[in-house]
């Protein structure tokens, strides 16, 4: 067996670093926290010390750190007020913050301090934090972003806000029965929520439906009024959002939804409860829940009333912080940043103008270069069919004023086009359209967030590439300055500092601190790389970190895992693209050749996936239940005890990944090259030492420039060949499958029902997407050198100090993916507003 881990190098290692504990705090600094402990216990929470739960004590806790922030905050905003900043609004959908207790803590200063605290009466820290429930804000990537852009605006000092909804039930907890996935209803705010101030008295009416006609205002001028139809009123909540060490404190606005009019009280005291409460019921059911299905008319209309909800809230609070300091919207671009976070806040555009013309008796062209001043989009996917469209018909009925802005806006936008080229192709303005006009006419919200944005973001070298000559050719011809590059980043304070103490700790004791602050500092550990001793101390916090999520894996599945095989991780998303069912298919050709006899050079393996597949999924719910099958199959199996081992951990969040990351060795990220916009599971994997194997896809190709190609494994297809092979008919799936023997033996047990006996066939649709229906994702032209890849990856781990070598520098040279660097280049080159390098000090 493979001594990856040296089970006795935890001996060399001091204790401080393989718990990553600080320093002990004064005993008066600990009698301050509990005082306060105690005050918010009695006078917040109405308790006593004999007899409170964890959760009491939890509770007492968060309110205490909060405490610390609020002046911040306060400061913050009075800070920005009056040196009359230029502000940063970041709208999305999502915002995937995960647990707020231990960040806060972290950002504070707090966390040894109040470790030491509980432990000194009686508690059991980690179980204290434990208790609070994951903020169910976001999906994944896309939400996650957005939390680490909004920490990283607050450590550079930005003025900033993040605007979305307060949903009552977030992103589905994921429960698996019979290798099933199965939904459940995420209850995170069951208990409340004590990080966000809830504002009953900012409410907001967000108007749907009705009619609009031409009518004159005030001054006798002509304008559009948009008339009756139904209200809904838009409450505000206030989640805090401290920078590292706390110096600025932003916060992210939420909005809930409340009826405009409390039940029918005629009808209830007639007796018909039901239809006495059903507009509330109606009203406050938009923010419900994150994402409803969508595959109804019912659920279409609530998704688009959902967008339109938060956008319209979160433009008129922009407008009102606006006006309090300014009577000129010529200002407006000078003073406000309005970004896009994807395609889902794109009505911002149309509705900001109808605030401008309509509200405010601004001219189209005044309101048009303000709009476009402002606002700026960040595009995340590459895939066409998942570019957002809506039915013309259901916009015009449910914002009749926005679709006339819309056709407006597009009807300028097309004469532009037709003046700048004097023979205009009529194929390439249907392509540049706003509005599809194939089969049912459908917004393109892509491109009204494109034409109406100065800036547009990819996320990552190659996808920007790929933006300007793929989904958006059109468009970058006809701006071809518009289109920048912006590669997303992770926070160090989450995913480090945080997630992984042992090995922050260790880094801290050999390079000082100031890495949290600026990643780029980890180039101190390049020389440790050739350090043996420090190998070894590497080392010992990696097995540190795989015996804790041993524990944890232990506790929820009853699994054990062998800290002294190689942990392969795959966690992300359930779809097609990501190819998770590429790992399944390595997985069982790792345990043919192991019981062949034919794996003599390959170490122990455990491999970790986790991920939720969207509801109504089919293929990647397929695909879980797979994986589950596989695994009952393998794990069971004597004759590859102690050398394989499959394992899928539900209900995949944030928290999870905290446990995850910091124990993986080998980091999966294999989608089909040119389908991943970036990634950001890639970086924070590589931060917590392990080494990658993946496409050049999306991130990893940048990964692999800052590492070095000696310290990445890559394989595959490129973008360029693997869309040729799509396109021009260049794949052919059956020549792979007749033409390698373990492919053709994987493939027949997959769909002969070697995992399914019960039900041979219930893998037929994976077998068939694959062999018979194209495989789109391009599987099995890239499964060959999948494997040899794998192979490489084995041989490599079986030298400890070569792969500890390796993983070393992948932390070392990780520094550029930083949120915080990603947010000095958006603060640069997109919103045009000055960082703070060091508290104070604005670089």
């Amino acid at each position: 067996m493979v001594d990856s881990g040296s089970v006795g190098a935890a001996t060399a290692v001091s204790g401080s670093v393989l718990d990553g504990r600080g320093p002990k705090a004064k005993g008066s600094e600990v009698d301050a926290l509990k005082r306060r402990l105690h005050r918010h216990l009695r006078h917040s929470l109405g308790k006593g010390p004999v007899g409170s739960t964890t959760l009491d004590w939890y509770m007492a806790l968060a309110l205490s750190t909060r405490d610390l922030m609020v002046e911040t905050w306060m400061d913050s905003s009075h800070r920005a007020y009056a040196n009359d900043a230029k502000r940063v609004y970041y709208l999305s959908m999502e915002f995937l913050v995960g647990r707020s207790l231990t960040a806060s803590l972290l950002a504070t200063g707090s966390l040894d301090l109040a470790r030491q605290t509980l432990t000194e009466m009686g508690l059991d820290f980690d179980a204290v934090c434990d208790q609070e429930p994951e903020a169910a804000l976001g999906n994944g990537g896309l939400g996650r972003l957005a939390a680490c852009l909004m920490e990283s605006m607050a450590t550079l000092g930005i003025p900033a806000r993040g605007y979305g909804i307060y949903y009552d039930y977030g992103m589905f907890s994921q429960y698996i029965d019979a290798g099933q996935q199965v939904e459940m209803p995420e209850r995170w705010l069951r208990y409340g929520n004590v990080w966000a101030f809830n504002r009953p008295e900012v409410l907001t009416p967000v108007r749907f439906y009705g009619r609009t006609e031409d009518g004159l205002d005030l001054r006798g001028r002509r304008v559009r009024r948009w008339l009756d139809g139904e209200e809904v009123l838009a409450e505000a909540h206030d989640l805090l959002v401290p920078g590292h060490g706390c110096w600025t404190v932003n916060a992210i606005r939420l909005w809930s939804a409340q009826a405009s009019r409390a039940f029918d009280l005629r009808r209830f005291n007639q007796g018909d409860y039901i239809n006495a409460v059903a507009e509330q019921s109606q009203s406050e059911s938009l923010s419900h829940v994150l994402y409803p299905d969508d595959s109804t008319g019912m659920g279409k209309a609530l998704r688009l009333k959902q967008e339109y909800f938060f956008v319209a809230a979160s433009l008129a609070d922009i407008v009102r912080r606006f006006r309090t300091a300014h009577d000129d919207f010529t200002k407006f671009p000078q003073k406000v940043a309005i970004q896009l976070n994807d395609t889902h806040p794109a009505l911002a555009v149309p509705e900001l103008m109808r605030l401008l013309m309509d509200e405010h008796g601004l001219a189209w062209d005044e309101a048009w270069s303000i709009c476009h001043g402002t606002f700026s989009y960040t595009n995340h996917t590459l895939l066409p069919e998942a570019l957002e469209t809506w039915p013309v018909d259901l916009i015009g009925s449910m914002l009749p004023r926005h679709m006339e802005i819309i056709y407006a806006i597009n009807h300028q936008f097309l004469e532009g086009v037709r003046k700048s080229a004097p023979k205009p192709d009529d194929a390439c303005v249907a392509r540049l359209s706003m509005i599809d006009e194939g089969g049912e006419r459908r917004v393109r919200m892509a491109h009204l967030a494109f034409v109406g944005s100065h800036r547009v973001n990819g996320v990552a070298a190659l996808h920007t590439d790929l933006m300007r000559g793929g989904i958006f050719a059109d468009l970058h011809r006809t701006f071809p300055d518009r289109i920048v590059n912006k590669t997303n980043g992770i926070t160090p304070r989450r995913w480090l500092q945080g997630a992984n103490r042992p090995l922050s700790a260790l880094i801290t004791r050999h390079i000082g601190d100031r890495w949290v602050a600026n990643l780029d500092e980890l180039r101190g550990l390049v020389p440790l790389a050739e350090d043996a001793a420090f190998r070894e101390e590497f080392r010992a916090v990696k097995r540190l970190n795989k015996e804790a999520l041993g524990r944890y894996v232990d506790a929820r599945l009853g699994v054990e895992l062998d800290p002294d095989t190689l942990f392969d991780v795959q966690v992300k998303r359930i779809h097609e693209y990501k190819r998770q069912l590429l790992n399944v298919l390595h997985v069982i050709t790792l345990y043919n050749r192991i019981r062949a006899g034919r794996a003599e050079d390959q170490p122990p393996r455990t491999v970790l996936l986790a991920g939720k597949a969207a509801p109504g999924y089919y293929m990647a719910k397929l695909i879980i239940r797979l994986i589950h099958d596989v695994a009952r199959v393998i794990n069971a199996d004597p004759l590859v005890a102690g050398r394989l081992r499959l394992v899928f951990v539900p209900d995949y969040n944030v928290s999870v990944a905290e446990h995850i990351m910091p124990a993986a060795d080998l980091s999966e990220q294999i989608s089909t090259a040119g389908t991943e916009a970036s990634g950001t599971g890639n970086m924070k994997l590589a931060l917590n030492g392990a080494l990658t194997i993946g496409t050049r896809d999306g991130a990893n190709v940048e990964i692999g420039d800052e590492v070095g190609e000696e310290n990445i494994f890559f394989f595959g297809l490129s973008a360029e060949r693997a869309n040729a092979m799509r396109t021009r008919g260049g794949h052919d799936p059956w020549q792979y499958y007749t033409g390698d023997p373990d492919l053709h033996m994987v493939l027949d047990m997959i769909g002969q029902g070697a995992f399914s006996p019960d039900e041979p066939d219930r893998y037929r649709p994976i077998v068939d997407s694959l062999t018979r229906h194209g495989d789109y994702y391009l599987l099995l032209a890239d499964y060959a050198d999948y494997v040899a890849c794998q192979e490489r990856v084995g041989r490599a781990y079986q030298d400890a100090d070569t792969w500890s070598r390796m993983a070393i520098l992948n932390v070392a040279r990780i520094g550029r993916f930083s949120s915080d660097v990603t947010v000095a280049d958006y603060a640069a080159d997109i919103w045009h507003v000055p960082v703070q390098t060091e508290p104070g000090r604005t670089g």
